[in-house]
């Protein structure tokens, strides 16, 4: 534990020890990947890379067209509105579930660490599931008052392939009134 870090109650409720390591919210792509979509994002941030843009260096390199690993998670994400949605749609809703379950009103990520397996390929069908790996007990940071979470986000193909996965280490927590 850090300097900035002073431990408040170690207790964890029964019913958030009960989540971890279950998966939850497993759910597959509205869209499957394509080209376009690859072509934008890579127009986006200038990204050149042949890879992505010529099929020849593709076919050459990795066997047929591929996405960028980067963006593994944005096949998943729900869209903000979906017609038939019912309110908000929200990615890393454990994150979500945790700040609402401990009352922690501010939350932030404190780090994101990403690993990639199988290349995201034209056509696939990308399903997200997230898996509750920790939970803290309470701490009292330059922040506030809450406790961090650990949330892995495993990503498969239509055939199961691992793609990758993303950590995420999130804070929640409330501000204590200034003196």
């Amino acid at each position: 534990m850090s300097n900035n870090q002073t431990p408040l109650d170690d207790t964890l409720p029964e019913d958030v020890a009960a989540l971890i390591g279950a998966t939850q919210y497993e759910k597959t792509a509205d869209f499957p990947v394509e080209q376009g979509y690859v072509w934008t994002s890579c127009a986006s941030v200038f990204n050149g890379n042949p890879l992505y843009w010529d099929p020849k260096v593709a076919d050459e390199v990795t066997g047929g067209p591929i996405s960028p690993p980067s963006l593994l998670s944005a096949y998943a994400r729900p869209h903000y509105w979906a017609p038939g949605a019912e309110g908000e749609q929200l990615s890393l809703q454990v994150h979500f579930d945790l700040k609402k379950r401990f009352g922690l009103p501010e939350a932030i990520m404190t780090d994101n660490t990403n690993v990639f397996y199988e290349p995201l390929r034209m056509g696939d069908l990308v399903t997200s599931r997230q898996v509750l790996k920790s939970v803290s007990g309470e701490k009292r940071t330059k922040l506030g008052v809450g406790r961090f979470w650990v949330i892995d986000v495993e990503y498969h193909n239509q055939n199961g392939d691992l793609l990758g996965t993303e950590s995420y280490t999130g804070y929640g927590y409330r501000r204590e009134a200034s003196a």
